[in-house]
């Protein structure tokens, strides 16, 4: 049973950083596309960046230069470390897997099978 355990969330100044982990188990395989999300209260959640097996990323234009994602296969884990923090990042934050393709085909809440329970971020001024 694939397993997904957030952590690394906190409060931090504008301009910090900190760095969110995802254990993953449950899946062995080599093949996997993964994901962060955020949801700020009365939003959507939204894709923040993924990561295919390949090591290729994406983000969204919003954190572009500021996060990146990354994947320690050896201890199947799953990070993003997000600098110069802006209120605007405050939001809870959900690592995501599908494990269907080593590509990700689609970037949407629905494309992914998998989620784990989040874990806070809130930046303030």
């Amino acid at each position: 049973q694939v397993q997904l355990v957030e952590s690394g969330g906190g409060s931090v100044q504008a301009g910090g950083s900190l760095r969110l982990s995802c254990a993953a188990s449950g899946y062995t395989g080599s093949s996997y596309c993964m994901a962060w999300f955020r949801q700020a209260p009365g939003k959507e959640r939204e894709g923040v960046a993924h990561i295919n097996s390949d090591g290729s990323t994406s983000y969204a234009d919003s954190v572009k230069g500021r996060f990146t994602i990354s994947k320690d296969n050896a201890k199947n884990t799953l990070y993003l470390q997000m600098n110069s923090l802006k209120p605007d990042d405050t939001a809870m934050y959900y690592c995501a897997a599908d494990y269907t393709s080593g590509y990700c085909h689609a970037l949407g809440v629905a494309y992914f099978g998998y989620w784990g329970q989040g874990t806070q971020v809130t930046v303030s001024t």
